[in-house]
C-alpha cells in the first residue's frame, strides 16, 4: 500500500510578483498518496481523499486557510469548501509532475495569479 506524505513547499523566487529572493513564510502543508515515483496516486486518493488536507501558510497564523486535496476533470485543485477561505486554487500539472524535495509546483489562484513553490520537506503523514 501506498503511504500518505506530508510536503511542505515555500514560496520561491517570483520577481514579477513582488518576491524576488522568495519568502519561506508562505507556503502550504500537502498530504497526499505519493507512489515511489513521486506522484500522486490517484486510486489511494480516492480511497483516503478526507484525509489528504491541504493547508495554506502565511505569515499570520490566523489567515492560515484549511482545504483539501481535490481532483476534478483531470486537474487537481484545493478546494476550500464553503467557508470564508476563499475558492478553490489549481496546482498547473500536478499530475505530470514528481514531488520530491527541491522539486517546484505552480499554484494558480481563482483569478489567475500563478506562484513558484518550491518542495522544502517531505515526511511521513
Amino acid at each position: 500500500m501506498i503511504g500518505l506524505s506530508r510536503l511542505r513547499l515555500a514560496l520561491s523566487r517570483n520577481p514579477d510578483a513582488g518576491f524576488p529572493e522568495g519568502d519561506d513564510r508562505y507556503g502550504y502543508l500537502i498530504v497526499a498518496p505519493l507512489n515511489h515515483e513521486g506522484h500522486i496516486d490517484l486510486p489511494t486518493w480516492r480511497a483516503h481523499r478526507a484525509r489528504c488536507t491541504v493547508t495554506r501558510l502565511t505569515p499570520d497564523t490566523q489567515a492560515h486557510a484549511q482545504g483539501w486535496l481535490f481532483h476534478r476533470e483531470g486537474a487537481w485543485h484545493i478546494h476550500y469548501g464553503q467557508t470564508s477561505d476563499g475558492p478553490d486554487e489549481h496546482f498547473d500539472h500536478l499530475g505530470d509532475h514528481r514531488l520530491f524535495v527541491g522539486d517546484y509546483l505552480t499554484i494558480s489562484s481563482p483569478n489567475g495569479a500563478a506562484l513558484v513553490y518550491q518542495i522544502i520537506e517531505q515526511v511521513d503523514a
